[in-house]
């Protein structure tokens, strides 16, 4: 048999038992869970957060509230976004490390050329002095042209267990890319929200403060007439002042949000302006169709992401598992060398060889099989984590929904608690007009109504705000169009 025989048999050989099964164990996705819901037993369940086996919520969902200056301002953060980039980038660093991985399980083939000049010292041959020689050391040019093909067999599939943690390590990138996509949509919704909550606040807080100053005019109107002493206009006064101290905080809430705003627009707060939210202008979704804890799993970026990760420990382990077995590495070059260049590509110009290695571990001290043991390890880990992760999941999503459904229950108080307020302070004001009621119930009166109003205001972003939590929460993906 030739040589050239012989090594397409070796190769034929080692593609046949390249082709056997890797070591080491193959990822299997984690079981879906079976609990049926959210809610731990005595919470106290909402009709807003529908579950549904077969829909969930796609596209871009912060639409549902229905600002138009929010949709404006989430495609600004859509394309701008620094850390979103950053996220994208990283995943075509990535793939590309992936690739590249699969790329070494293939044969390297490398092409070489080379020139050479010599002075040739016939001295050291003992010619230059001996009788009858008189030549001069000749000055040579060598050629050479030639190729190698390595290949590594992969007996045992480390190479493949390797390339299948790059490409599992993509999928991770990938997810967290996902994941960062919808907390962009989720912080950019809640800021824009913020913003519109603390201007209500303060529209709220300024009502107050044209209210304590009615009060002071009533008063001095009194004083005026000999009915009030002048230390009622004292008391009136300080309530006043009171309230006109609770702008400047609400004044630097309102420029954090701002400021943050224009962070997830991926601008400085100098180059961009924030749009003048206005909470009246959001509406609330009568409902939103929940996946069941067995769905989410399969949707929500940070578990697939945990997912990814387990998957990525035990492709490693079967790299640790197959570094303890057998290597065959094969590796031909052919070369043609020659020092007139007309004859470089003559077959008597050629040389070639074959060669294949085989490599056993025997003794390292028992490295190898303590990576083998830490891979074990750090799979059983990645698992753990997968499993604390969708706990966390649930749990957020279990939190938001009974959020939404006390919200709901505190507006409806506090819209009786204003009402009531209102009443009685339009009757004390009426009663201490015609003479016949004191100053003090008024005072009482108007703070309530503050408060009462102040807090609703409150209430209603927070209600916004939790139902754009739970749209994150429940993996919203604005990039799906289908349910």
């Amino acid at each position: 048999m030739t040589n050239s025989k012989l090594l397409i048999t070796a190769l034929m050989a080692a593609t046949a038992l390249a082709g056997c099964k890797a070591v080491g164990p193959d990822f299997q996705s984690p079981a879906a869970p079976t609990t049926p819901g959210y809610l731990m037993q005595g919470d106290a369940p909402s009709d807003f957060a529908r579950l549904s086996p077969d829909q969930r919520v796609a596209g871009a969902w912060w639409k549902s509230f229905g600002s138009a200056d929010l949709d404006r301002v989430m495609d600004q953060a859509l394309g701008g976004n620094q850390t979103v980039g950053a996220a994208n980038a990283s995943l075509v660093r990535l793939l590309q490390e992936a690739a590249a991985t699969r790329g070494a399980q293939q044969p390297q083939v490398d092409v070489n050329a080379g020139l050479q000049g010599e002075r040739i010292n016939l001295t050291a041959f003992g010619f230059s002095g001996a009788p009858g020689f008189n030549i001069s050391n000749p000055t040579l040019g060598l050629y050479s042209i030639g190729g190698t093909v390595s290949y590594d067999a992969d007996l045992f599939g480390g190479l493949r267990r390797g390339s299948e943690a790059a490409a599992a390590q993509a999928e991770n990138q990938a997810r967290q890319a996902d994941a960062a996509y919808l907390t962009l949509t989720g912080q950019t919704t809640m800021a824009a929200l913020q913003i519109a909550t603390v201007r209500a606040e303060i529209v709220t807080v300024q009502q107050a403060i044209d209210e304590d100053a009615k009060v002071v005019s009533l008063i001095r109107e009194a004083e005026g007439a000999g009915g009030e002493a002048p230390a009622a206009t004292t008391s009136a006064r300080a309530q006043l002042a009171a309230d006109e101290a609770m702008l400047p905080p609400l004044q630097q809430q309102l420029a954090q949000a701002r400021h943050e705003l224009a962070q997830l627009v991926g601008q400085a707060p100098a180059d961009w302006t924030a749009p003048d939210f206005d909470l009246a202008s959001f509406s609330a979704p009568a409902e939103i169709p929940v996946s069941l804890p067995s769905r989410l799993v399969r949707r929500r970026p940070d578990i697939l992401a945990a997912e990814a990760n387990v998957h990525v420990a035990v492709a490693q382990l079967g790299v640790a598992t197959a570094a303890l077995y057998p290597d065959l590495r094969l590796t031909a070059n052919i070369t043609q060398t020659a020092i007139p260049p007309v004859s470089l590509l003559s077959y008597g110009a050629s040389g070639w060889s074959l060669a294949a290695g085989l490599t056993q571990p025997i003794w390292h001290g028992g490295t190898l099989k303590a990576e083998k043991r830490a891979a074990e390890a750090a799979a059983n880990e990645a698992l753990l984590r997968y499993h604390g992760t969708v706990v966390a999941a649930f749990t957020q999503v279990a939190d938001v929904m009974s959020a939404i459904t006390q919200d709901d229950a505190e507006l409806v108080a506090l819209a009786r608690s204003e009402a009531v307020a209102s009443d009685a302070l339009r009757d004390d004001e009426n009663a201490f007009r015609l003479g016949g009621g004191a100053l003090l119930p008024v005072l009482d009166d108007e703070r309530r109504l503050q408060m009462a109003r102040r807090a609703r205001v409150a209430a209603q972003g927070r209600r916004l705000a939790d139902i754009a939590e739970l749209y994150v929460a429940t993996a919203a993906d604005w990039r799906d169009e289908k349910s």
